[in-house]
């Protein structure tokens, strides 16, 4: 009997990837998503690149009588993978309470109803946000959490504390925390690959975005910062490895390996790339030149990140293996295949 798993925001950039690698490794997973920031029909892109048609249930965690009536009628869930969140920073500093009901209402609910259904095995996908501006670099897990610059940051720091006070108080239940650095890339088919709704907060659609001409220019926010040539700088993971880490943090978790009943982990690449490095590098391997302009500082911004990933190469067994070239031939394959230039 393969283990049935249910990923919420399935449907999403990393969930949808995580969803292939789990179908790849003999799990039956289920997807749950409100689709606020996500397409229907990525499951018909997962099927084409496993054969597998995972399921899909419409659900937004903030109606927890949904979630409940899920739960009721769709038994025997081994674990839940919880990706579905808000995820821009600048839009959570404009609008915080949004990102919080969402981020922490949806978890909430989430958790209440796990219990009910005796589900305790959790992966939580969490952020290098909750690290605030770090006081060392490369940031190992023994690094201090600190108020993050953002709501966005704040809500995966107060989430995991949720976690952790029930991985406290209840004995069964059992959950990692994994803390991304920048996920990037597509997946190696061209089939699955980030599509933000609107203009995007991350660097890379918005680079793919205006390198094809849906985007005037790139904006690049500062170019003041304490950096080698004042850009920021952060630790870009191919998703396709994070896909993979989630896996063997799924395994940890159903094998009871686990060292306590709440782990965390960084993922990342242990590397870091500022955004005019990142810049140079995508044109170099696409051969498309950029327009950009350098304009102010976006809020909640820090200067550097990257990560220490030495602890999940330890107890995962996992190490990110793809390059930052193949972390941009990939989105840009990924991106022209969607507006059907490729």
């Amino acid at each position: 009997m393969k283990k049935k798993i249910l990923v919420t925001g399935g449907c999403g950039y990393i969930g949808s990837h995580t969803v292939v690698s789990l179908i790849e490794n003999n799990f039956e997973v289920t997807i749950i998503d409100d689709l606020s920031n996500s397409q229907e029909d990525v499951i018909d892109s997962i099927k084409e690149i496993t054969g597998i048609k995972p399921n899909f249930l419409k659900c937004d965690l903030k109606n927890k009588d949904h979630i409940d009536n899920i739960l009721k009628y769709h038994k025997g869930f081994e674990a839940i993978i919880h990706f579905a969140a808000h995820k821009a920073v600048g839009e959570s500093v404009q609008n915080p309470l949004m990102y919080y009901q969402n981020n922490l209402t949806g978890l909430i609910n989430l958790l209440v109803c796990a219990q009910k259904y005796n589900i305790n095995n959790l992966i939580f996908s969490s952020s290098a946000t909750v690290y605030g501006n770090p006081e060392s670099l490369p940031i190992s897990e023994k690094n201090k959490t600190q108020r993050p610059s953002s709501p966005y940051g704040n809500s995966k720091k107060v989430a995991e504390e949720i976690i952790e006070d029930l991985a406290t108080a209840s004995k069964d239940f059992s959950a990692i925390s994994l803390r991304y650095f920048n996920p990037i890339g597509a997946h190696k088919s061209g089939l699955i690959g980030e599509l933000p709704t609107g203009i995007p907060n991350n660097l890379m659609p918005y680079i793919t975005q205006t390198a094809i001409g849906l985007r005037e220019k790139l904006m690049v926010f500062g170019n003041d910062y304490p950096t080698k040539d004042g850009t920021p700088i952060r630790d870009y993971i191919h998703v396709e490895d994070l896909a993979d880490a989630h896996v063997k943090a799924l395994s940890r978790l159903l094998n009871k390996s686990q060292e306590t009943n709440f782990e965390i982990m960084n993922l990342g690449t242990g590397n870091g790339f500022s955004v005019l490095e990142v810049i140079k590098t995508f044109e170099e391997v696409t051969q498309q030149k950029l327009n950009y302009e350098i304009t102010q500082r976006r809020s909640g911004d820090v200067p550097k990140l990257y990560a220490d990933a030495k602890l999940a190469e330890e107890k995962l067994n996992w190490k990110a293996e793809r390059t930052l070239n193949e972390m941009i031939k990939s989105s840009w394959i990924w991106e022209q295949k969607v507006r059907k230039q490729l």
